[in-house]
C-alpha cells in the first residue's frame, strides 16, 4: 500500500506510522517524497525509522515532485534528473550505513555533491528498498540505472509497457540486470457498480493533477497539460461539478473507471501486453474502503484466474 505525500495534504510518514501499528504483513510505502522540500539526510532518517517501526515492511518512494505543487510553497525545482539521482544515491549510502562523502558516484557533477565526512546515520536498521517516481523517458531510464523499483504512473494505463521497456533499457545501459527491478504498472482507477458514479472521483482527481502530468505522456492521448487548466481552476474555486463537466472522454481515458467487469477487461489488456505487477491508484472509488473490498473480492481473483 502506497501513501502519497503531496504538499499541503496529510503527512505520509505520520500515516505510514499509524498503518504500521495496526498491520503486520503488508508492505507500506511513501509515494513520493522529494529532495527539494526535504534534504536527503532527513529522507533517510524518515526511511530508516519507518523501517524500524514497520518491522522491515517499509518502501521509500523518491522523485522530483511536481513543479507546480512545489511552486505553491515558493520552492524551486532546478535539475530534476540530477537532484533525483543524487537523492537516491545519497539515501542508499546513508541507509546502508555509509557516508555519502565517500561515495564516488556522489562526486559526479549531476549528483549534487557536498556531503561532509560526519554525515552518516547514528543508528542501525534493516535495509530499505528505494523506488523512483518517473513519467518521462529520461527519468524512467534513470530509475533503471539507480533504483530498486519504479513508480511509473501511466497516463493512459496502456503506456505501462513502454515505460517498463524504458526502465529496462536504462538498467542495461548502466550495466545492471533489469530483472530484479520492480516495475509495476501504476494507474488510477475508480470502482463502483454505477459507471457514472465511478467516473466522478476519477474526473476530479485528473482535474487536480492534470496540469502537472508529463507532457510526453499526455501527447499519446492527444492532450496537453494546459488542457486541464480550466478544470483545475474550477476545483480551486470550489466547484467540483464544473470541474467534472470540463473533463472530456479522452481525459477520463487516462485512468480506468467503471464496475468491476470494466476494470477487469482493461487490466486483462495490460496483462496480455506483458505486465506482471498491477498497482491500483487513487481515487479507487467514491467509497475508497468499499472500492478496496471490491478490488480484492471481485477484480483480483478474476485477474489471477
Amino acid at each position: 500500500a502506497w501513501i502519497s505525500h503531496d504538499l499541503f495534504w496529510r503527512s505520509a510518514p505520520v500515516l505510514v506510522t499509524a498503518a504500521a501499528a495496526v498491520t503486520s504483513r503488508i508492505s507500506l510505502g511513501i509515494g513520493i517524497m522529494n529532495p527539494y522540500s526535504e534534504h536527503p539526510a532527513e529522507l533517510a532518517m524518515h526511511a530508516a525509522t519507518l523501517q524500524e517501526m514497520s518491522g522491515g515492511r517499509f518502501l521509500l518512494g523518491l522523485g522530483a515532485g511536481a513543479r507546480e505543487f512545489l511552486h505553491w510553497a515558493g520552492i524551486e525545482r532546478p535539475g530534476p534528473l540530477s537532484a533525483s539521482r543524487g537523492a537516491v544515491l545519497a539515501c542508499r549510502s546513508l541507509l546502508g550505513r555509509g557516508r555519502p562523502a565517500e561515495d564516488p558516484e556522489l562526486a559526479r557533477p549531476d549528483a549534487r555533491a557536498g556531503w561532509q565526512a560526519a554525515a552518516h546515520l547514528r543508528f542501525d536498521g534493516p535495509p530499505v528498498p528505494i523506488y523512483l517516481a518517473a513519467m518521462g523517458p529520461k527519468m524512467l531510464a534513470l530509475a533503471g540505472e539507480v533504483a530498486d523499483g519504479v513508480l511509473g504512473l501511466s497516463f493512459p494505463p496502456e503506456r505501462a509497457t513502454a515505460a517498463a521497456a524504458a526502465v529496462r533499457a536504462g538498467a542495461q545501459a548502466a550495466g545492471r540486470d533489469p530483472a530484479p527491478i520492480d516495475i509495476p504498472a501504476c494507474f488510477w482507477c475508480s470502482v463502483d457498480d454505477d459507471p457514472e458514479r465511478a467516473a466522478r472521483p476519477l474526473a476530479e482527481k485528473l482535474a487536480y493533477y492534470g496540469p502537472s502530468i508529463s507532457a510526453v505522456q499526455l501527447a499519446d492521448a492527444g492532450l496537453t497539460p494546459e488542457d486541464f487548466v480550466p478544470a483545475a481552476a474550477a476545483l480551486e474555486a470550489g466547484d467540483p461539478r464544473a470541474a467534472r463537466d470540463l473533463m472530456t472522454t479522452p481525459m477520463l481515458s487516462l485512468g480506468i473507471a467503471g464496475d468491476p467487469a470494466a476494470i477487469i477487461e482493461r487490466c486483462r489488456g495490460l496483462i496480455a501486453a506483458g505486465t506482471t505487477h498491477l498497482s491500483f491508484g487513487p481515487p479507487l472509488g467514491p467509497d475508497p474502503v468499499e472500492a478496496v473490498i471490491r478490488l480484492g473480492s471481485d477484480v483480483l481473483p478474476a485477474l489471477r484466474a
